[in-house]
């Protein structure tokens, strides 16, 4: 069975609520599996873009009051927000390996530069630390990283973080072991201290965030779940968008995949799966246009994006890889779009499109700038184009 790129974007459009707005941030967790929150602000913008009534506060209730989604390490060691059900899935599935690969890194780190009378012994010190920052998580209800170091002095134990890189630096080793917790789905990190683009979140015991914690989960039958829902949001696929995703080895997709119903398409001569229940074609939406920020969950949901990336590459990513704000029409990527020092909001097109379509990008970056109102948004991964029009 051959999919061609036409009905890829369809169901990209349809599925992931950029041609059919969704009513509820939830809804817009669900069709995209997870929303990429390395960037505060993306979270927000990728939620406005999707949702009927774009509104921070929206977002907010979701996340804070009701919540009804979490945001944790997850894939490739990447901050998503997503809703409980799957934080589930991708703390058993993904985050138990980061944390592992993590701990083992720490633990060598604390022996080669830890003072030996400070660290004797690198993993009963680690251990005996995050039981302590645990302890008095416990007793405060919550804390910032500074308040933590406060009740536990061992957290000011130097590190030199990121040897060799061009941002070397040493610092304390708190925000290490509050990831390594975090990792280890011990604590959470809650609302922020600031304005919803801060970085400085307020840390919560799991279970007092969420008191019926996480469901537990065999790590192969989680990723087997995970991988049925990435297939029912992103799928045709090939197997290695998949592995990418997740940032599985090729064992763990492998025994992921045994477990779902899956069928093979051709996918313009590159093999390709679907789930089995889902082959019939995904009728064509009406004519949409988005403006997507940088990382957002459906320009970073596969590996090969040729299909809808086109020869833009050069002037949407950064050096590490990471997409900037893009600007999509029915399916595809046509350019970026950013904001100028006073808030205005500015795109530019880097392939013909229609006058239809030219329209209906402009009354989506109307959208855009209306919800920002004004509200300056950086993005910290930023990409030629970005920089060229925010200038």
């Amino acid at each position: 069975m051959k999919v061609d790129v036409g009905q890829r974007r369809a169901r990209l459009g349809v599925r992931h609520h950029l041609a059919t707005a969704a009513t509820t941030v939830q809804e817009v967790i669900e069709g995209v599996v997870a929303l990429h929150a390395t960037d505060p602000a993306t979270v927000y913008l990728s939620a406005a873009a999707r949702l009927m009534r774009p509104a921070v506060a929206e977002v907010e209730h979701a996340l804070y009051q009701e919540r009804i989604c979490l945001r944790l390490l997850g894939m490739r060691r990447t901050m998503f927000v997503t809703d409980l059900d799957t934080a589930a899935l991708v703390q058993h599935g993904c985050s138990a390996d980061v944390a592992t690969k993590q701990r083992r890194l720490l633990e060598r780190e604390l022996g080669q530069q830890g003072h030996p009378e400070n660290v004797p012994e690198p993993a009963t010190w680690l251990t005996e630390v995050e039981t302590a920052v645990e302890a008095a998580l416990h007793r405060l209800g919550s804390a910032t990283a500074t308040q933590l170091a406060d009740e536990e002095p061992r957290l000011r134990q130097q590190l030199r973080m990121f040897e060799g890189k061009p941002y070397e630096a040493i610092g304390n080793v708190t925000s290490r072991v509050l990831f390594q917790l975090a990792a280890d789905g011990r604590i959470v990190r809650g609302r922020p201290r600031g304005t919803w683009l801060s970085t400085q979140y307020v840390w919560h015991p799991l279970r007092d965030w969420v008191p019926d914690g996480l469901r537990s989960w065999e790590p192969d039958a989680a990723r087997t779940e995970l991988a049925r829902l990435w297939l029912r949001a992103y799928g045709p696929a090939p197997v290695s968008d998949l592995r990418w995703w997740t940032g599985w080895t090729v064992s763990q997709t492998r025994s992921a995949l045994a477990g779902v119903a899956t069928a093979e398409v051709d996918l313009a001569g590159v093999p390709g799966l679907v789930l089995a229940d889902d082959l019939e074609p995904v009728p064509v939406p009406e004519p949409w246009a988005a403006l997507l920020p940088s990382m957002d969950p459906t320009s970073m949901g596969w590996q090969d994006r040729d299909w809808f990336l086109g020869e833009h590459r050069a002037a949407l990513f950064d050096r590490a890889g990471n997409i900037g704000p893009t600007v999509w029409v029915n399916g595809r990527v046509v350019g970026g779009w950013a904001q100028r020092a006073s808030g205005e909001v500015v795109h530019r097109l880097l392939e013909d499109v229609s006058s239809d379509e030219r329209e209906l990008v402009e009354e989506a970056a109307g959208r855009c700038a209306t919800w920002l109102g004004g509200v300056r948004v950086t993005p910290r991964m930023r990409t030629p184009l970005e920089r060229e029009l925010a200038a």
